[in-house]
């Protein structure tokens, strides 16, 4: 995408973004066969839901229709939300990101595992992992030490254990809401115990 087209894109929609307190991420314009695609990602501190990004869709196509800066090739346009593995590259997106674990790759050489407890205009504070046993300890990670940094997904972390151990219901069969399963094959007599 030329930097005319990005700049006039981003003049045209940032204020329809920020009319819906969100923050515009992301504009990419790339070639798919004979169409192209037009990505736009959304953010917020309270994240974006998908309704969110149905109606910010609906009213960035009506506002491209109405001016020629995606010129006269078709296009599909995608409205979405940064996803996980996105790079933190803004203090907002750290701030986001607080009480998550993180990897990030210091201008000094190296790479800290963390995660971010607070977060300030200057950097961040970090609870460094323990090894072999050891307690976490606590470090003061200025942002011009980063070279880059991404949240580290986490698949089992001790607190999302706590609050998903008892999720059973009344019934006996897990909340499948909350990633349990529920049994459909249950005896009239095993209904009646519960």
């Amino acid at each position: 995408m030329s930097t005319t087209q990005s700049e006039r894109l981003r003049g045209l929609l940032e204020p329809l973004v920020a009319s819906r307190d969100l923050d515009l991420e992301e504009i990419e314009v790339t070639p798919a066969g004979k169409r192209r695609v037009l990505r736009i990602v959304v953010d917020s501190d309270e994240g974006v839901q998908l309704d969110e990004c149905a109606e910010l869709s609906r009213e960035v196509s009506q506002v491209l229709d109405d001016s020629d800066v995606m010129g006269g090739a078709p296009y599909t346009l995608e409205v979405t939300s940064p996803g996980a593995d996105r790079p933190l590259t803004e203090p907002r997106h750290y701030r986001r990101a607080a009480g998550r674990l993180i990897k990030a790759q210091l201008h000094e050489g190296g790479e800290l595992v963390a995660r971010i407890t607070a977060v300030d205009e200057d950097g961040l504070d970090l609870e460094v992992p323990g090894v072999k046993g050891r307690k976490p300890t606590a470090r003061r990670l200025p942002f011009g030490e980063i070279a880059k940094a991404r949240v580290e997904l986490e698949f089992s972390r001790k607190s999302d254990k706590a609050d998903t151990s008892d999720a059973s219901d009344a019934s006996g069969a897990r909340d499948a809401g909350r990633g349990g399963r529920i049994d459909e094959n249950k005896t009239d007599e095993n209904k009646e115990e519960a």
